[in-house]
């Protein structure tokens, strides 16, 4: 078994360990962002050092303690932090056992532990392992060290063990906008319209005399001010707004979609097998596409900052502290060493929002304004109009079946606006502000995320079936105004549905049901047991005699190829829109930790991913993002939700794969597949709207 590779960054176990009075400290590198992941890593490092759950507590994503695991994303806390510190707490245990064995004069195969206590064949010594940690070198490197419990042994991992956060979260203020500090300010930055734009006039001094303003601060097109309290921070950003006058760029398409589908930007090869041009069969082919996408979290984002003695805190619901602590190096031009970003909770994030974005306004003002630690909460005007967008994308799949209907060729070009421009990426900060400063820092042109970090655009382009002959491209399309970024799912969420309701439409034009369709063109055998178990699940809905309008689908995928198994059912109904009234979803994500934060993510998943197929759609005004309500961006009602149900294929002696965005692509899937199901036709052009279903009932 090889280590975790944050063992070769961070090879210490007092990297990742701390035994203090009767407990255990737990530092991970990632963060909480409401998936449930800290629990699920404080349950291996119970598991691990047989210690029950309530003597273990943990930190994460703090640049003053944990180490360094870049961000949060990808569905990797428990495949890769969690694995880490399995193989700490394995190198501790080991550690200490030794040194026990000692002082009590045993071997180590007569020696156990429980809660932390000694047993000597069975029976309760009084040795602890506190009694012994102060004699252990933690500076031991935990490669040479550990030897994970097999899974037999494991006792909590597995079970449901409730979230550590979540009575905090309903119950108290835990939120960095609740964050209270001696001296606190509030903060907010004058947001320019768009990427390029400049500030050709506003009356600083008017802001400066505003009730409750403080302070006012510039540099060049950025204003910020800070006031006593945060409505007179909120009304004198509003009349900023209201008075600023600004000067746009003019390069903005009448249609961006448009734009990514035409765009002859040079392409990528990103996988080739075999000769498509050569294959035999009939070609099927078409083209889908999905619109500019927002985070939609249920709040905006926040950051607290100060500067004091020389030293920058910033607290921040960011997915990456690390990350952001050195873009904010560059940008202010001051030491890494001198700067602390402590992961405070926020709204849930599917990816780079403005988190990072609204940290830089704090930090910028609070050098600013030495000494007081200063707010910053952006409006929800500022959340759709400036944190970055999920990005429009365009993608084509075509395929050649042969006489024996069987898919002998697959050719996928995904066309898409840029995934990969998180804080460092790309040699740039890529903090929005930073774009506008006196000296600016612009973004830099984007690369995309490499296939072997997950891909971006291209992620899930390549197909899992066995097909003898496969070719995809990609193109990143850079000539658009709007700022684009990583979310949930990146481009699997229409790659999958590109492939999957190809699927379905070869499937219908060689009469065969759905399933047998896939299974016939599988060979992984996980694959093929999520779908046949998904099969069993849904038999009674499939077997209801449909009326009018009603239909079902299936989607399935194999997240980045690399990661969970999924597979969807979904019922809809449609009359003048589209309701799912039933999905279920069966999910092989390998080991589970925690079964109930697994069905939670996975239920959370499906519903995101609803919402944005039926839904969710940004608007635009030239350069400009025109959405800055909640009018504007309609999102799934709870009286929408469908019945929902999970059932969890766990391996327990596989590795862990993570499950939180392995649903995205094939619930998309699975609706498109209803809808063609119910109606006869493929919407190929989401949100999956009223409009939609016409345009694709009359073949424009």
């Amino acid at each position: 078994m090889n280590a975790p590779v944050q063992l070769t960054e961070s090879p210490r176990i007092s990297a990742w360990l701390i035994f203090g009075q009767a407990q255990l400290h737990v530092l991970s590198g990632r963060v909480e962002l409401g998936q449930g992941n800290m629990t699920a890593i404080l349950q291996i490092a119970a598991d691990e050092l047989d210690l029950r759950v309530d003597q273990v507590t943990i930190t994460g994503g703090d640049t003053r303690a944990t180490p360094n695991e870049g961000f949060t994303s990808g569905s990797l806390s428990i495949a890769q932090s969690g694995m880490a510190i399995r193989w700490a707490a394995s190198a501790a245990r080991n550690a200490l056992f030794a040194i026990a064995a000692q002082k009590l004069s045993v071997s180590l195969d007569r020696l156990s532990a429980v809660a932390g206590q000694f047993h000597v064949d069975g029976n309760a010594v009084t040795l602890t392992y506190w009694d012994v940690s102060a004699e252990v070198d933690w500076t031991q490197d935990v490669s040479l060290l550990a030897s994970p419990k097999l899974a037999v042994a494991r006792q909590v991992t597995g079970l449901s063990v409730p979230r550590i956060d979540l009575i905090e979260r309903i119950m108290g203020t835990p939120f960095v906008h609740d964050l209270q500090l001696p001296g606190l300010v509030h903060g907010r930055v004058v947001q320019p319209p768009c990427l390029g734009a400049t500030l050709q006039h506003l009356d600083e001094a008017s802001l400066g005399n505003r009730p409750g303003v403080l302070g006012v601060w510039r540099s060049g097109e950025v204003v910020g001010l800070i006031a006593d309290t945060a409505h007179h921070a909120n009304a004198a950003c509003e009349w900023a707004h209201l008075k600023a006058q600004w000067s746009l760029p003019a390069n903005a398409p009448v249609d961006p979609i448009a734009e990514i589908r035409n765009s002859q930007e040079e392409t990528s090869l990103i996988h080739s097998i075999g000769d498509v041009d050569q294959a035999a069969g009939e070609v099927t082919a078409h083209l889908v596409s999905r619109p500019y996408l927002s985070h939609g979290s249920i709040g905006p984002s926040a950051a607290v900052a100060i500067l004091a003695d020389q030293r920058l805190n910033v607290w921040s619901h960011a997915q990456g502290p690390f990350p952001l602590r050195d873009a904010l190096a560059v940008v202010l031009d001051m030491p890494a060493q001198s700067i602390d970003v402590i992961h405070h909770p926020g709204a849930g994030c599917y990816g780079h929002n403005g988190a990072d974005d609204v940290a830089l306004d704090a930090a910028l003002l609070a050098k600013a304004f030495p000494g007081r630690p200063v707010k910053v909460v952006w409006s929800r005007a500022d959340e759709f109009r400036c944190s970055p967008l999920a990005p429009g994308m365009v993608t084509r799949v075509s395929a050649r079946v042969d006489q024996t209907h069987t898919i002998q060729a697959m050719d996928v070009l995904v066309n898409s606006a840029p995934h990969g421009n998180r804080p460092g990426r790309n040699g740039s900060p890529n903090l929005r502000s930073a774009a506008f400063l006196e000296t600016p820092f612009l973004p830099s042109r984007s690369n995309d995320i490499p296939l072997a970090g997950g891909g971006g655009a291209d992620r899930n382009a390549i197909p899992l079936y066995a097909i003898p002959n496969v070719l995809v491209h990609k193109r990143i399309v850079h000539n658009l105004p709007y700022r684009t970024s990583s979310m949930r799912g990146l481009g699997a969420h229409l790659n999958v549905y590109a492939i999957e309701t190809l699927m379905d439409k070869l499937a219908a034009e060689v009469s065969e049901d759905a399933f047998d369709f896939r299974l016939r063109h599988l060979t992984d055998a996980r694959a093929k047991g999520v779908l046949q178990e998904l099969r069993t699940m849904s038999e009674h809905l499939r077997s209801v005699a449909a009326e009018d309008g009603e239909g079902w689908g299936i989607g399935f995928a194999k997240y980045k190829n690399t990661a969970a198994y999924c597979a969807i059912f979904v019922r809809v109904q449609i009359q003048e829109r589209v309701r799912v009234t039933h999905a279920f979803a069966v999910l092989d994500g390998g080991e589970i930790i925690n079964p109930d934060g697994a069905i939670n993510q996975t239920e959370g998943g499906m519903l995101q991913a609803l919402s944005w197929t039926l839904h969710e759609a940004i608007k635009f005004d030239g350069p400009t993002v025109a959405t800055d309500a909640w009018l504007d961006y309609p999102i799934l009602s709870f009286s929408d939700v469908p019945a929902v149900e999970v059932r969890l294929m766990a391996q327990p002696d596989a590795p862990p794969l993570g499950c939180a965005e392995a649903a995205q692509g094939p619930m998309a899937a699975a609706i498109g597949n209803a809808v063609f199901n119910a109606i006869g036709v493929h919407v190929c052009e989401m949100p999956i709207t009223h409009d939609a279903l016409v345009k694709a009932a009359l073949g424009e």
